[in-house]
């Protein structure tokens, strides 16, 4: 009975551990404490130069205090100087001190937030520390740098979309969507004009990390099933959110060209086609003199023309002019972030 008696103890003493380590992990100080960053340090400058792009860049901090052990994040983040952080521009993550980046990362960070190269600006850094999505983010005070980047040819994060519209080639360079902003918010256009109507979001040009949609609701689930667009095919607006870890997918348009100079003259679209390798729209068609514009569904709600003659198109812009008969192929190219492009060659 003794021996009972004492293994009885024993288990309550084990359930009471427990129970106080429980409390102890979801107790949450009602004054956390945030991060700070020792350096860089207020006052600091850095021009960075095409030389030193492999070289490190490191932002030591001390850890925030949640009054309990958690698994942390740490954001370093920037903006311009007098911002006051409206918009952040995401830099790199840890989860430990230093948070570290490439020169040449940092210097891409810098020109997509607008920095003009050579050109000295002061920029201010802090970090934001997350546990959970019910736990309030914490920041660090903020620090100024003058900073100087280098000219260098802009990169934005990527999305690769593998699909039966374009061979299921993850590798495609040019079948991508971008982050403008390096916020995890992606856009881009998807063409959607053969195949089954199936595609997936790859984090890289592989099958390493893919995403699909179990359910078809608009969640992407690592793995996860084969994103379909429907039964109406065109060319898609593409919006994801890593951080949410959702997309959405506009209407269907199927873009043609429209004008006297046209087959279909100015009563009906001359539908173009696709070409998976390049991610362009193209069409080759006999045109004669006279003016064309580009359109979607057949309908005007939704063209195109060229205002200023650089091979750049506008919403609703001007007519563009063909100066002599003959075979043509034309490329409507949407690839570039905010621009859409096209050229007309003479076979």
């Amino acid at each position: 009975m003794k021996k009972s008696i004492n293994y009885i103890g024993a288990i309550l003493l084990l359930f009471g551990a427990i129970s106080c380590a429980e409390e102890e992990l979801v107790t949450i100080s009602t004054n956390p404490q945030g991060p700070t960053l020792v350096s860089p340090t207020s006052g600091t400058s850095w021009t960075l130069s095409e030389e030193q792009t492999a070289e490190m860049v490191d932002f030591e901090f001390t850890p925030a205090d949640y009054g309990f052990r958690a698994a942390v994040t740490y954001t370093v983040q920037m903006d311009l100087m007098g911002n006051n952080f409206e918009a952040p521009v995401d830099v790199i993550a840890a989860t430990s001190s230093p948070a570290r980046l490439t020169v040449g990362d940092l210097n891409q960070r810098l020109l997509q937030m607008g920095l003009q190269p050579e050109q000295s600006e002061s920029v201010e850094f802090r970090l934001k520390s997350s546990v959970n999505p019910a736990v309030s983010d914490t920041f660090s005070g903020m620090v100024n740098v003058e900073v100087v980047p280098f000219a260098v040819q802009l990169q934005f994060p990527r999305l690769y979309l593998p699909g039966d519209y374009q061979g299921w080639n993850p590798a495609n360079e040019n079948t991508i969507i971008y982050s403008e902003n390096s916020d995890n918010r992606y856009e881009g256009y998807i063409h959607v004009l053969g195949g089954n109507g199936e595609f997936k979001i790859n984090e890289g040009p592989n099958w390493d990390v893919n995403y699909g949609d179990n359910g078809a609701n608009g969640t992407l689930d690592q793995d996860g099933d084969n994103i379909n667009v429907g039964t109406e095919f065109g060319t898609f607006l593409l919006r994801v959110n890593m951080d949410e870890k959702t997309y959405q997918l506009g209407p269907a348009r199927r873009w043609g060209i429209v004008g006297d100079a046209t087959p279909g003259g100015w009563d009906a679209d001359t539908p173009m086609e696709f070409n998976a390798d390049d991610n362009v729209l193209v069409l080759t068609a006999d045109l004669t003199a006279g003016l064309f514009k580009f359109r979607a569904n057949n309908s005007w709600d939704f063209n195109y023309g060229e205002n200023d003659g650089d091979g750049m198109l506008q919403a609703g812009g001007s007519d563009i002019p063909v100066a002599e008969a003959g075979n043509y192929t034309i490329i409507m190219d949407w690839k570039v972030p905010g621009v859409i492009s096209y050229t007309i060659t003479k076979n």
